[in-house]
């Protein structure tokens, strides 16, 4: 059935999670991203020095690798900067808005030495090498200047009751010998330097935080290189996959129509030809054979109806995905919502992927999720170029996932062709959500 106000679906891209504030949000609203970054620059200023610490530790372990030991040291120390630059990698992903993926080449199984050969010949194990001795510095510029920033703005804010608490010649210079304080009245003049410090802070914890981020970015981010590389191999996958399943189609067609309506209309003929013999002689079972033949002649039209359906169906032609999405929601024996926002037709061939892949993953859901409710959302955005979401939930058993069958391998490598993604969300006991994304335009 059709839901009676559609609403849009979620964009799912990540918003950058740090927005600047505008008009209705206040200080407030902007505070609270400063505050979880003020945490974050802490831990980025230790990071800095574990940085060091690690880049000290790699170097020492190639260099005992080139004179015959030390092999163990480097592979672990290997594992360990990968797993130290994927931490900054989330981290930066998630300030930026933008997920940074991994540039590693895969590591094949085998003997240490092989491994280790492997890991120094990929670029993107001396880059980062590199971003190992430049975050030694520039997190101390970026993550420890918004700290001191911060803790200096506290210090003097509260300068007054600091001096009024400690011994005599105690934070009696705060500017130098040259500044002395002789007493508390004497010391709130520190307070609006702590004001400044705070408002530095406040203005310059963002900038610093993404500056930061860029360099982790510019760094730990595949080149241009490795994405094209990457690019090509996953073309390379997808064409395979594409052929192998156009093979398979093919055959199935074949199939069908060899024990289906090619079988029928052979019967047909054979009818037809004994009923032409036994017509002058015997007109009642020529004409039993006529009926028989006039009923192989349905089932045979219904055969072909239902092959050309799993082809192309005639309502995805007709009416679109949004009809034939409403379609399948109508004959379905789940209860079935569809929102669809959809400004126009899309390209036949993204049609008929999305059609099959909603189909599927509604088909799954009814077989074996047992739910009792299901909602279907499909939205198109122009942004990026065009992207279709569709969104098939249940409320069922959950426990959905790639490696439990071959509903959802079949998703994946239809809309793969595509450059289309799937994602899985179904957690034990339920709900499963299956996100599918295809990115075209508009006819």
């Amino acid at each position: 059935m059709t839901g009676p106000d559609p609403q849009p679906a979620p964009d799912p891209r990540p918003a950058p999670p740090y927005p600047r504030p505008g008009p209705g949000r206040g200080v407030r609203a902007a505070l609270v991203p400063r505050l979880e970054l003020l945490g974050w620059s802490l831990v980025l200023l230790l990071a800095s020095a574990a940085a060091f610490t690690l880049l000290m530790v790699w170097t020492a372990a190639t260099a005992l690798v080139l004179i015959g030991v030390g092999l163990p040291l480097a592979l672990l120390s290997t594992v360990l900067v990968r797993w130290f630059a994927d931490r900054h990698r989330v981290w930066a992903g998630r300030l930026l808005g933008e997920p940074i993926a991994r540039p590693y080449l895969p590591v094949p199984a085998g003997r240490r030495p092989r491994r280790l050969a492997v890991i120094l010949k990929d670029p993107a194990t001396w880059r980062d090498l590199a971003w190992l001795a430049v975050d030694s510095v520039a997190g101390w510029f970026t993550g420890g200047g918004s700290f001191l920033l911060f803790a200096g703005g506290l210090f003097y804010l509260v300068y007054p009751v600091v001096f009024a608490l400690t011994p005599p010649e105690v934070f009696r210079t705060p500017l130098g010998p040259r500044f002395h304080l002789h007493s508390v009245a004497e010391s709130v003049a520190m307070v609006p330097l702590g004001l400044l410090l705070l408002a530095l802070w406040y203005a310059s914890a963002v900038p610093l935080a993404r500056l930061n981020a860029l360099v982790i970015r510019s760094l730990l981010a595949p080149t241009e290189q490795a994405r094209l590389r990457a690019r090509v191999q996953q073309l390379a996958a997808s064409r395979a996959e594409t052929v192998d399943t156009q093979a398979g189609e093919l055959r199935r067609i074949e199939r069908d129509l060899h024990d289906g309506a090619q079988a029928r209309l052979a019967s047909l003929g054979m009818s037809l030809g004994l009923a032409e013999q036994l017509l002058a002689h015997d007109p009642q079972a020529a004409a039993r054979l006529l009926a028989e033949a006039r009923e192989s002649t349905s089932t045979a039209l219904v055969e072909l109806r239902d092959l050309v359906r799993g082809i192309h169906p005639p309502v995805l032609a007709d009416r679109g995905l949004d009809g034939a999405i409403q379609a399948l929601a109508l004959v379905n024996p789940v209860p079935t919502e569809v929102v669809i926002d959809l400004p126009g037709r899309l390209p036949a061939p993204v049609e008929s992927a999305a059609y099959f892949a909603v189909a599927e993953a509604l088909a799954n859901a009814v077989k074996h999720a047992r739910a009792r409710h299901i909602s279907i959302r499909l939205r198109y955005t122009g942004e990026g170029g065009g992207l279709l979401d569709a969104v098939v939930r249940d409320d069922g058993i959950g426990g959905a996932s790639f490696a439990g069958g071959t509903g959802l391998r079949g998703i994946e490598r239809r809309l793969s062709a595509f450059d289309g993604t799937v994602s899985v969300d179904s957690p034990a006991g339920g709900p499963t959500e299956v996100r599918m994304t295809l990115p075209c335009v508009l006819s």
